[in-house]
C-alpha cells in the first residue's frame, strides 16, 4: 500500500504542485520521493512509500537499466510476479514484484500486461521512447486510483481525490477529479508539451471471466460439474490458495477478525497456513466493539479457537462520534452506510499501528457482494435477480466497501488484503448455477458455509452466525452504536435545515439528519464536490429510506432473540 501521484503537461510550477502531493503521505509513511521526468519539465512523479517487500530497490518511480526509457509508479501487490518471472525468464535487477510489469510490458504491451498480473494494483507507467503514458486498475478497485484531465490535455493522477483538489491549471472551471475504472487501462500519447491525448480506454478484466493468470497459477485441475461436493471442494481449494498467495511480505502480517463469518474464515484459514509456513511470529487479530457487544464475544471465541495473539479494541461512542469528521475527510465521501461502517474499522486500524507492529491486514471484504450475503437477498424474487445483484455489487465494490476498507487502514499506514476478491474464487464463484448461490433455509451465504461445514476450521455456531447490522454487531447490549449517531445527529441538525436540504444540496439533497450531518462534513472538506457520488448504498428489492440492514423485517439481531 502506498501513495502514487503524478502530473503530465503541469500548467504551474512543479515546486508549487507538489505541495497537493503531500495530502496523501498517510498512505506511505516510511518515505517520499518526488522525481522530475527528464526530457519533460513539466511532467513529475510523487510517491509515498510503505515498505512490503524490498527495503532497499523499493523506491518509485520503478526505473531499471534495461528499460531506462520506462518510468512506474505503481501501489499495489502482485501475487504471481515470480510464477510470471519463470515462466517467460526475466532477469529481475531488484526483487521488488512491481518490476514484472516493466517487463510484461515491453514483452506483450499494456494490455496483456494488465490481464497477466494477479493482484491488487493502480499503475501509471511512462514510456519516454515510444511517447505514451498508460493507467491502470486492478479488477475490484482495491487499490484507489483518480485522475483529473484538463480540455488542453494537463493530466493529474493521485491515489486519493484529495491529492488533486487543489492542483493548479489554466481552465475556466475546475476539471473533474473521477474514480479510474476498475479493470480498465487507458493509452495517453505524451506531446512534446508534456500534454497528454487520451487516444484508448480498454476493460482487460471482469469479475464474470476467468483471469488470464489463470493458466500459470499453481492451482490448477479443479473438479468439473457442479454436483454440490465438488463445488464445496472447489471453493475450498480456491479459497485457501487465495489466503496463501496473499502471504507474500516482509512486514509483520495482522487480521481484522468481527467474529462474523467472513473474517474468521479468513483469520482462521491465515493462522492455519502461517503455521504450515512456519512463520516466526504468531498472526495477531483485531476485533473492535463496546463494551459486551456480540462481535467482541465471538471474535474472542472464534480467536481462541484458531489459536491466534489476539487485541480487542473496546471504544466508547463519544470516541466514535469524534471521529466522524476525520472519517469522512479519509473516505472522500459522504454515503451513509460507508460513513457508519467506516468508524469501528478506522479506530480499529488506529490502535494497530500505535500499538502493535502489524502493517499487512487480511480482511473479509468482498464476501458479502459474491456469497449474497446481505440480509435483502432473502427478498429477491428470482435466483436470477440475485446473480444480478451480486455482480452489480461486485462491480461497484471500489465506491462502497472497497473504499472503506481502504481508506480507513491507509489513514493509518496500513496495508489491506482481501482473499474474497481474488480473481480466480471470484469469477468461479459466480460462474455456478444462480440456484446454487442464493439463501437457503432461511440462511444467507448458505454454500460457502456449507462449504466448511464438519472441517472445525472455526466454531459451528459462528459458521452458521447470522449476519448482523454494522451498528448491532460492535454495539453494547444496552443501547446500539446506531442509537448513540442518531442522538448526535439529532443535536447537530434541526427540522427547518432538513427542510431547506434540497435547496442547500441540490445534488442528491440528504432525507435524514444523519445524512444532513454527513454532507455538511464533506462540503467543509470538499466544497463543490458533491458528483463525487454517483448514488447511495441502498438494498434492493424493499421500500427502504435507510441502507441498514435493521430496515429489513427479515432482520433481527442475536441479542433480541
Amino acid at each position: 500500500m502506498c501513495g502514487i501521484w503524478a502530473l503530465f503537461g503541469s500548467d504551474d510550477c512543479l515546486s508549487t504542485q507538489c505541495t497537493c502531493a503531500m495530502k496523501i503521505a498517510h498512505r506511505g509513511p516510511d518515505a517520499f520521493r518526488f522525481e522530475n521526468v527528464n526530457g519533460f519539465t513539466n511532467c513529475c512523479f510523487g510517491f509515498h512509500r510503505l515498505a512490503i517487500v524490498d527495503h532497499l530497490y523499493g523506491m518509485q518511480p520503478l526505473r531499471i537499466k534495461k528499460f531506462p526509457f520506462l518510468w512506474l509508479c505503481y501501489n499495489g501487490e502482485i501475487y504471481n510476479h515470480l510464477q510470471l518471472k519463470e515462466k517467460f525468464e526475466f532477469e529481475y535487477q531488484t526483487k521488488v514484484d512491481g518490476e514484472i510489469l516493466l517487463h510484461l510490458y515491453e514483452r506483450f504491451g499494456v494490455e496483456k500486461m494488465a490481464a497477466l498480473l494477479d493482484g491488487v494494483f493502480a499503475f501509471v507507467l511512462l514510456d519516454t521512447a515510444n511517447r505514451k503514458v498508460f493507467l491502470g486498475r486492478d479488477t475490484f478497485g482495491v487499490r484507489p486510483m483518480f485522475r483529473m484531465l484538463t480540455d488542453d490535455g494537463f493530466l493529474a493522477v493521485s491515489s486519493e481525490a484529495k491529492g488533486l483538489t487543489e492542483i493548479t491549471h489554466s481552465m475556466p472551471r475546475p476539471p473533474e477529479v473521477t474514480p479510474f475504472p476498475p479493470g480498465h487501462f487507458e493509452v495517453f500519447t505524451l506531446k512534446s508539451s508534456g500534454k497528454v491525448e487520451s487516444v484508448q480506454l480498454g476493460r482487460f478484466h471482469s469479475c464474470t471471466d476467468e483471469p488470464k493468470h489463470a493458466v500459470h497459477d499453481s492451482v490448477r485441475g479443479l473438479l468439473s460439474g457442479f454436483e454440490l461436493e465438488t463445488v464445496k471442494s472447489n471453493i475450498r481449494v480456491l479459497f485457501e490458495n487465495a489466503v496463501r498467495k496473499r502471504l507474500m511480505a516482509h512486514r509483520r502480517i495482522g487480521c481484522l477478525l468481527s467474529g462474523g463469518l467472513d473474517s474468521s474464515l479468513v483469520a482462521a484459514t491465515l493462522v492455519k497456513l502461517a503455521k504450515e509456513d512456519e512463520l516466526t511470529y504468531p498472526v495477531q487479530t483485531f476485533a473492535i466493539g463496546t463494551e459486551d457487544s456480540p462481535d467482541i464475544l465471538a471474535a474472542r471465541k472464534v480467536a481462541a479457537h484458531i489459536g491466534s495473539e489476539h487485541h480487542e479494541v473496546i471504544f466508547t461512542p463519544e470516541e466514535g462520534i469524534r471521529a466522524i469528521q476525520e472519517v469522512i475527510y479519509h473516505l472522500e465521501t459522504y454515503d451513509i452506510t460507508t460513513v457508519r461502517a467506516s468508524i469501528g474499522m478506522y479506530l480499529v486500524s488506529k490502535y494497530i499501528r500505535e500499538k502493535t507492529d502489524s502493517v499487512v491486514i487480511f480482511s473479509g471484504e468482498g464476501s458479502d457482494e459474491l456469497t449474497q450475503g446481505y440480509i435483502y437477498f432473502h427478498k429477491a424474487p428470482s435466483p436470477k435477480a440475485a446473480a444480478e445483484e451480486s455482480e452489480r455489487l461486485m462491480k461497484e465494490l471500489y465506491l462502497f466497501d472497497v473504499l472503506r476498507a481502504d481508506r480507513t487502514t491507509a489513514a493509518h499506514g496500513l496495508e489491506l488484503r482481501v482473499p474474497f476478491l481474488d480473481h480466480r474464487l471470484c469469477a468461479y464463484f459466480l460462474s455456478l448455477p444462480e440456484e446454487m448461490r442464493v439463501p437457503k433455509d432461511g440462511v444467507e451465504k448458505h454454500l460457502l458455509r456449507e462449504s466448511f461445514k464438519g472441517l472445525n476450521l472455526i466454531p459451528d455456531d459462528i459458521l452458521w452466525r447470522r449476519k448482523e447490522a454494522f451498528s448491532d454487531g460492535l454495539s453494547s447490549t444496552k443501547k446500539s452504536w446506531f442509537s448513540y449517531l442518531q442522538d448526535h445527529v439529532e443535536a447537530e441538525v434541526n427540522e427547518s435545515q432538513l427542510e431547506m436540504a434540497a435547496k442547500v444540496f441540490p445534488h442528491f439533497p440528504p432525507k435524514t439528519k444523519e445524512g444532513y450531518h454527513y454532507r455538511q462534513v464533506f462540503e467543509k472538506y470538499y466544497p463543490g464536490r458533491a458528483v463525487w457520488l454517483s448514488h447511495y448504498w441502498m438494498p434492493r428489492w424493499i421500500k427502504a429510506s435507510d441502507p441498514s440492514a435493521r430496515t429489513l423485517s427479515i432482520y433481527k439481531p442475536d441479542k433480541d432473540e
